[in-house]
């Protein structure tokens, strides 16, 4: 049975969240500041933590597999990462981190019945998600499977989430939208304020200067609202990045993949009411 890209864009819904504790727990920043990492702001372990699993890539390396951020931001953090930490440290120490803020959000559910279910199901999307051409999915499918249950839901989120995210960045380019222009036209249909998108490092002449491009491809009006092309480009961006995320989900199957979503809710409900998410990202979540 097919399945349709509704169901695609809502596991990702719910998965993102239990990838994104990565990036905002405490217990994670923990681990990384006893390794050396600045943790007075986010950006330094973001990029160590989440290019880690690459190896110790270069600063171009980067910013090709992150797409959004200003190739200057990304060089104010690597290749320095690698001088603080091995990338092995920080995969090991991402494991802890993420160990301890399961522990904490869930408790004892950590080892329950419903979550070594939903690991089980998990891993098996993730473990049917095709690599070729996607930098991001492969390395983390390329790392060893944990034991515990709470570790195996959590990589194969993490596997899940970069396999659409590499498929993503595939839909921008075939809809010729560069980096900064990919961001423009996301805040141009109100999937976030534009200030939120000031967190990728874009100087505001680059982003005046791919508003004009856009604005000259009939993409934007002149304030900085979508026209329809604009809307529909988008809409076509994002229905192509739910085609390439469903090969995991065709895999697994429309059941077992509804059992997973009925699964995974109390736990995304855990995560996102904990707090220690932001309310906004340049993700869009909710809004396209």
């Amino acid at each position: 049975m097919t399945i349709d890209n509704g169901r695609v864009r809502q596991m990702w819904h719910l998965l993102e969240p239990l990838h994104a504790v990565l990036y905002y727990a405490p217990e994670v920043f923990e681990e990384v500041k006893a390794l050396g990492y600045d943790t007075s702001e986010r950006w330094p372990s973001y990029f160590a933590l989440r290019a880690a699993p690459l190896g110790a890539p270069g600063a171009r390396q980067v910013a090709s597999a992150f797409y959004s951020f200003s190739p200057r931001m990304v060089a104010e953090h690597i290749p320095a990462a690698w001088d603080v930490a091995a990338p092995e440290e920080v995969v090991a120490a991402r494991t802890r981190g993420v160990d301890r803020a399961y522990r904490a959000l869930i408790g004892e559910r950590t080892d329950g019945p419903d979550l070594v279910e939903a690991a089980a199901l998990a891993r098996r999307a993730a473990e049917a998600a095709p690599t070729e051409g996607r930098p991001l999915a492969a390395a983390n499918a390329e790392l060893p499977w944990p034991q515990e249950p709470h570790l195996v839901l959590w990589q194969a989120a993490m596997i899940l989430r970069e396999h659409r995210g590499d498929g993503h960045l595939a839909a921008l380019l075939t809809a010729g939208l560069d980096p900064v222009e990919a961001l423009v036209s996301f805040a141009a249909i109100g999937a976030a304020p534009t200030e939120v998108f000031a967190s990728r490092g874009w100087t505001e002449h680059e982003w005046a200067a791919a508003h004009e491009r856009l604005t000259a491809r009939g993409l934007l009006d002149t304030d900085g609202t979508a026209t329809e092309s604009g809307r529909a480009l988008r809409a076509e961006v994002e229905r192509r990045t739910d085609e390439l995320a469903a090969a995991p989900w065709q895999a697994l199957g429309a059941e077992e993949t509804a059992r997973l979503a009925e699964l995974l809710g109390p736990l995304w409900l855990e995560v996102l009411g904990s707090g220690i998410l932001p309310r906004e990202t340049t993700l869009g979540i909710g809004k396209v």
